[in-house]
């Protein structure tokens, strides 16, 4: 489909579901000007009948029928709860990948064009109908040669151009609005497009996909709480990936589990300390966990394990970033609230320039409130949101990797909810969090850090004096460059200055011809003097807008 063509489409599917009335909205607080604003206001479409849904769930069906790009985008863009009303964030949150699967015939050319090999001399047995077909990819079931059981993700063909003609329009409308509405700028709609375009492009990149496989199931090699699937690297390829095949029941089916007998406290609070321990621990957490990537080993009912599938989307925090969290989380836990002040400005979450006292009583007030419930009745990723909610009116700025943390404990709350009703994570949390920031705060391993960096220690302890030395000649040396740019500033802003008188007197001058000109020209009509009224006149306006225009 030409781009024009996909354009119509996006046009007519907006106007069936008359998204048109969003524009509303953006007019009523924010003016839209010009031409534009004329041609939204007053469109013919406003005589088409409205839907009885609800906008929101409008914006939703929309996305369902723009098909896998905008499905996708509408399902990132539903983690963004911090920003969205509720009732877009919970309507977004519904999208699905219902995507018709592609021919087996193309998956299988696809598949035979990676590997440089026929099926048959690669697989011992292949299915050909599809496990599962979503936006980006599609599953098959196959079998090694040596009868390992594997299935095969392969990229659906084509995708790639579609992605990219759908987001240049999505970038181009979320420049529109954020043009016109304050809303729209605040949501960082351009921003948030730009994180898409990263994630989804990686997204078509299996090796990428393999390699996180590959580093989460190493990280928990010695794990009895989650598994991660073998990635046979021997068949993978950028659009093809060979994974080993996993058997467990699907998270979501609450009842088989309970009818195995199945210890659902354990299986509750090890999602949990399987959470912290890739955030905190490894700092390589997996970004992408709702029930569908997730299933439940019940070989032995009593000790559950859990099977994490699809790390096209992992996450990572910085030093800083674990540090701050863990302090703010306890903090939190011990309804400090100077201290989660400190930390915010301090961590530059907030602007420096924040009124601490004004934050602190915001914050205490909203958190008090909370902190009243019992609470295994708190969800802890909810809290989070009303606090950057919070913190958002003090112009907190967005922190991308702190918004996939957030998406991502929403979505394993909500799985140990799911299993266990009664969870309470702060009890699971609150220890594991003191115990990392007491280790990280442990004499004995700063120790062990600096005895593990002693060879680059001792390697540049010889070269310290010259470091210093060289270090305090450099300051010296942008010291004085800062003074001449100080210097040449002053100077700009007096030419500057000079500039502006002049320009001010000349654009006075300019108004006082123009006006006198046309003044003369209006007083001087008479037949008599009309030729040289009108010369005069026409002459020193003339000279007016001259001016004016110097």
């Amino acid at each position: 489909m030409s781009q024009l063509g996909r354009l119509t489409r996006i046009s007519t599917t907006i106007l069936r579901y008359r998204l048109d009335e969003m524009i509303d909205s953006i007019h009523e607080n924010h003016h839209i000007p010009g031409l534009l604003g004329f041609c939204l206001r007053y469109s013919p479409t406003r005589l088409l009948p409205k839907p009885k849904e609800p906008l929101a769930r409008r914006l939703r069906l929309t996305m369902e029928a723009l098909g896998p790009v905008f499905i996708k985008f509408g399902q990132i863009l539903s983690t963004r709860r911090d920003l969205l009303p509720d009732d877009y964030a919970d309507e977004l949150a519904l999208l699905q990948d219902k995507v018709p699967p592609f021919p087996s015939d193309q998956a299988i050319q696809l598949i035979e064009s990676s590997l440089g090999q026929t099926l048959d001399a690669v697989f011992a047995q292949f299915t050909d109908k599809a496990l599962a077909s979503a936006s980006v990819a599609q599953v098959y079931s196959a079998q090694l040669k040596d009868g390992t059981d594997v299935v095969i993700k392969v990229i659906r063909p084509g995708i790639e151009k579609v992605i990219q003609q759908d987001l240049k329009l999505m970038l181009f409308l979320a420049r529109l609005a954020e043009k016109y509405s304050v809303d729209a700028r605040r949501l960082q709609l351009v921003q948030v497009i730009i994180d898409y375009e990263f994630t989804i492009m990686n997204e078509l990149n299996l090796k990428l996909e393999g390699t996180n496989t590959t580093r989460l199931r190493r990280n928990f090699a010695d794990s009895d709480t989650l598994y991660v699937p073998r990635v046979y690297w021997e068949y993978t390829r950028t659009q093809v990936l060979v994974l080993e095949r996993v058997y467990g029941t699907p998270v979501r089916e609450v009842n088989v589990l309970k009818s195995h007998g199945t210890n659902m406290k354990l299986l509750a609070e090890r999602g949990v300390e399987t959470f912290f321990i890739q955030v905190f621990e490894d700092n390589f957490f997996h970004a992408d966990m709702h029930p569908g990537n997730i299933f439940i080993d019940i070989t032995n009912p009593e000790d559950p394990t859990y099977i994490a599938i699809d790390c096209a989307i992992m996450g990572s925090l910085t030093e800083d970033d674990q540090r701050y969290l863990a302090q703010n989380l306890l903090a939190f836990f011990n309804r400090d609230y100077t201290e989660v002040v400190r930390l915010h400005i301090e961590s530059g979450w907030v602007p420096q320039d924040t009124d601490p006292s004004e934050f602190e009583a915001v914050i205490r007030n909203v958190c008090e409130p909370i902190f009243e419930k019992p609470l295994s009745e708190i969800s802890f990723g909810y809290f989070l949101l009303t606090l950057f909610q919070t913190a958002r009116e003090f112009n907190m700025e967005v922190q991308p990797q702190l918004v996939l943390l957030q998406k991502t404990l929403l979505n394993i709350e909500g799985v140990g909810r799911e299993l266990y009703p009664e969870l309470n994570l702060w009890d699971t949390a609150k220890p594991f969090i003191e115990r990392w920031i007491r280790k990280r705060s442990n004499p004995l391993d700063t120790i062990q850090a600096l005895i593990k960096r002693a060879p680059e220690l001792l390697q540049v302890l010889p070269r310290l004096p010259d470091l210093l030395i060289n270090a305090d000649r450099e300051l010296q040396q942008v010291h004085s460059a800062l003074n001449k740019c100080n210097t040449a500033l002053i100077e700009v802003n007096k030419k500057l200055d000079k500039k502006t008188t002049r320009a001010r007197w000349l654009v006075i001058s300019g108004v006082l011809f123009l006006a006198f000109g046309c003044a003369y020209m209006l007083f001087n009509a008479d037949q008599q003097a009309l030729l040289s009224g009108t010369t005069i006149g026409m002459l020193a306006a003339l000279a007016g807008l001259l001016l004016i225009i110097r």
